[in-house]
């Protein structure tokens, strides 16, 4: 310890000396000397929340008669005022603490008592007594669990959105710019840039699909459990009515949830949320690596899309200019699911009547939501919105294609079509140049043929039965 002014205060285990100008009382200055692991901290948006709890907590019981109101209106407005931020400073305690996060509960229990027995004086607030009256850490903290992560999704939900919006946009603008599809990273038969970027819209949306249907269960609140499931030591209708008044300050659908073993012992709707949320950075870093690679030259790579010029890239390079809004995302994105790998470790490790990895879940759930609400704003700003097409790098890139080729099969036949296409490429013909060497193939028939935009879909001209007419001319 410092030499720094200090006051002694005092818990089941005795008295300890914690700094003077602290708000904090013994249970969280002993968490502050024993566990002082790592850089990570309990995220505030999890403090912020179990304020939240005790503001209702403290309402409620008032209501159910277990309190006296004008106690209860104090510890209801100093958790307010933690709830809004106002005293952020005091909770410094590491993440890696008890599994239950007892500790920082403790920490937001005695700083809402501290604060609330200044506004008394010289009467008294007990921050287990008064402020956690009704409650355990068991069932509190997994409460705010849910209650942060259901208020950092609306913020990600708003970001994707503007990115699938984004991406409509671009599919619309280039809904008849004809492109050399690929796949295995080699050329395939024709699309449009309108057409791939709808294909990313479409993966988005259904990941958009998975995160509404993880989302009732999050809005589910453990409250009124107390250690166990049983809900001892508090009132009957505390839990629904908590969940009552939260819906009601934070404009959400919570509810207390149907069972409170598993509300405890489990954490089921946070992997099923962050299972979503894997799959967003999976479909992200999709989207993100085709866009890199479309974007690669400027000279010596496919160079069809020209992607936003944001900053220089390289300290010896002059002029060099590098896909930075996607790589940022890409890591982002790998983050996300090496959480995802945490996640479903810690809640596997539940036993009996509790999981005890509650701070990892809660963090690694809250950093994914952030992390990938901040990239995706930022990677449909600074790079989706200002996208813009090579149309003559495209034009040139259809032209030297082999994979036309396969709009003759049905004309001619796979076999000979192939050795068309083998000429071409071991002679360096155009396709045109190829099929009349071969022969047995007119020129304005090959033009038709070939013609990328009847490429773009099932066969014009198949039948009701949906069997395209298929020429004799086949060697």
């Amino acid at each position: 310890m410092s030499n720094a002014a200090t006051r002694t205060e005092h818990d089941s285990f005795g008295p300890i000396e914690v700094p003077a100008d602290a708000l904090w009382g013994a249970q969280t200055e002993r968490s502050r000397r024993f566990f002082a692991i790592g850089a990570q901290r309990m995220p505030l948006a999890l403090v912020h929340a179990i304020a939240l709890v005790k503001w209702a907590a403290a309402l409620a019981n008032a209501e159910l008669g277990r309190i006296d109101a004008v106690k209860a209106a104090a510890i209801a407005a100093a958790a307010l005022r933690v709830a809004e931020g106002e005293f952020d400073a005091q909770f410094p305690l590491s993440l890696w603490q008890t599994g239950s996060g007892t500790q920082t509960h403790m920490n937001v229990n005695e700083v809402v008592a501290h604060l609330a027995s200044a506004s008394l004086a010289p009467d008294k607030v007990h921050p287990n007594d008064d402020v956690n009256l009704g409650q355990s850490s068991n069932d509190v903290f997994p409460t705010a669990m849910h209650i942060a992560a259901t208020r950092q999704l609306h913020d990600l939900e708003a970001a994707l959105d503007a990115l699938c919006a984004a991406l409509r946009l671009q599919a619309a603008r280039h809904a008849d710019i004809v492109k050399v599809g690929r796949t295995h990273l080699q050329d395939a038969t024709p699309l449009t840039l309108g057409q791939e970027f709808g294909g990313y819209v479409a993966q988005l949306e259904l990941v958009q699909r998975a995160i509404a249907q993880a989302t009732p269960d999050v809005r589910a609140l453990a409250i009124g459990a107390t250690a166990v499931g049983t809900g001892l030591n508090t009132h009957p209708r505390f839990g629904e009515r908590v969940c009552e008044l939260l819906s009601r300050h934070l404009d959400e659908d919570f509810r207390q949830a149907g069972n409170l073993f598993a509300a405890l012992a489990g954490h089921e709707p946070l992997v099923r949320l962050h299972g979503a949320l894997r799959g967003l950075a999976i479909v992200l870093a999709k989207i993100g690596n085709d866009l890199r690679l479309m974007g690669s030259g400027p000279r010596a790579g496919l160079g069809e899309l020209q992607l936003p010029e944001n900053e220089p890239g390289s300290s010896i390079m002059p002029g060099k200019v590098n896909p930075t809004q996607i790589e940022a995302l890409a890591m982002v994105c790998a983050q996300v699911m090496g959480h995802d790998v945490a996640i479903g470790i810690a809640a596997s490790q539940g036993q009996f009547e509790l999981n005890v990895y509650k701070p990892l879940i809660a963090y690694d759930t809250l950093d994914s939501l952030r992390l990938l609400g901040d990239a995706m704003r930022s990677f449909t700003v600074h790079c989706v919105q200002g996208l813009q097409p090579h149309v003559e790098h495209l034009q040139a890139g259809l032209e030297r294609s082999l994979m036309r080729v396969t709009a003759l099969t049905p004309h001619i036949g796979y076999e000979r079509a192939a050795r068309i296409a083998r000429l071409a490429h071991a002679q360096g013909l155009s396709l045109r140049e190829a099929a009349l060497r071969e022969g047995g193939v007119r020129g304005e028939d090959f033009d038709v043929w070939t013609d990328p935009r009847r490429m773009l879909a099932p066969d014009a001209e198949a039948d009701a039965d949906g069997v395209a007419p298929r020429a004799s001319n086949r060697s």
